[in-house]
């Protein structure tokens, strides 16, 4: 178990070193320059070296399509739910969205290796890749929803360019197209500062938020949701069906990833309360640390 714990704990560093040049520097750290650069440039790196890394195969889509349905379930039920208990509309669009975007890709890939093994990267490659549509569609609509209309909103997820790289890299990649390696290489360290930046942006964040001033009824259900619903209907869903034991285990792992730093990015784009969103995501990354060995147990006996 010792190889799971390194492998969520390494990937902290940098968000303490977001927190500590905040604390450091304060005012001289422009979070929202951050952001800009991060969403609008390098996560465009990110989306195509991660899509164009391996080929996609069509097979593979077995996965992200019951990944998509789960969160669509929850997506419904989370949606209706909250409308009664929060009245705050930004707070609204935390409790729909917040607990439906985890971190499938910096913690969800290399955690499900440390599992399953090198056997599964084509399984959560594919699942991440739905995850990022989720994130860039239903993720922007509703942290806009928080600040905007749902026109402005609607249109939000168009103007992102993340969306449209996406695209056209699965474009690519079906048509069989194979980048050089300088390629690859370019794209690699657009997608490692993009995935560095996200953490440190995170640590920035989190430097200025406070628990105390947090609706506590938000907090429980965004992470009630996260790691008692999501995971109970993922369990019955799977433990149904005739599938590969690795591949529901990895769908498992995948649907209890702590919330994503991807959040944050949205949070703050669109003003939608980013220091409590900051404060969530924390919250549930420490809450994982316990929460994982007993995942694991649940997915010997998917």
């Amino acid at each position: 178990m010792s190889h799971i714990i390194f492998s969520i704990l390494s990937i902290y560093i940098f968000i303490v070193m977001g927190y500590l040049a905040k604390k450091f520097f304060k005012e001289q750290i422009d979070d929202k320059t951050i952001t800009l650069l991060n969403v609008y440039f390098l996560q465009v790196f990110l989306t195509f070296w991660g899509l164009l890394i391996r080929p996609i195969d069509i097979s593979l889509f077995v996965a992200p399509a019951l990944y998509l349905s789960i969160v669509a379930i929850s997506l419904v039920v989370t949606a209706l739910a909250a409308r009664w208990l929060f009245t705050n509309k930004k707070e609204y669009s935390i409790a729909t969205v917040a607990a439906l975007i985890g971190n499938t890709g910096n913690l969800g890939i290399p955690l499900n290796i440390a599992i399953f093994g090198e056997a599964s990267i084509p399984y959560t490659t594919i699942i991440n890749l739905m995850n990022v549509f989720v994130v860039y569609t239903v993720g922007v609509f509703y942290y806009s929803r928080g600040t905007f209309d749902t026109k402005t909103s609607l249109k939000n997820i168009l103007k992102l360019p993340i969306l449209w790289a996406a695209l056209l890299a699965i474009a690519l990649s079906l048509y069989g197209y194979r980048p050089q390696k300088v390629i690859l290489d370019t794209l690699m360290m657009g997608a490692y500062a993009s995935m560095t930046m996200q953490l440190f942006l995170f640590g920035i964040y989190l430097y200025g938020a406070h628990i105390r001033e947090i609706n506590k009824y938000l907090i429980s259900w965004v992470l009630g949701f996260k790691f008692l619903f999501l995971p109970l209907l993922a369990f019955v869903m799977l433990h149904f069906l005739q599938l590969d034991h690795m591949l529901k285990g990895v769908l498992f792992i995948e649907l209890i990833m702590p919330l994503a730093v991807a959040n944050v990015n949205l949070a703050s784009l669109y003003d939608c309360k980013p220091k409590t969103v900051t404060t969530l995501v924390f919250i549930s990354s420490v809450a994982f640390l316990g929460i994982i060995f007993l995942a694991v147990k649940f997915v010997e006996v998917l």
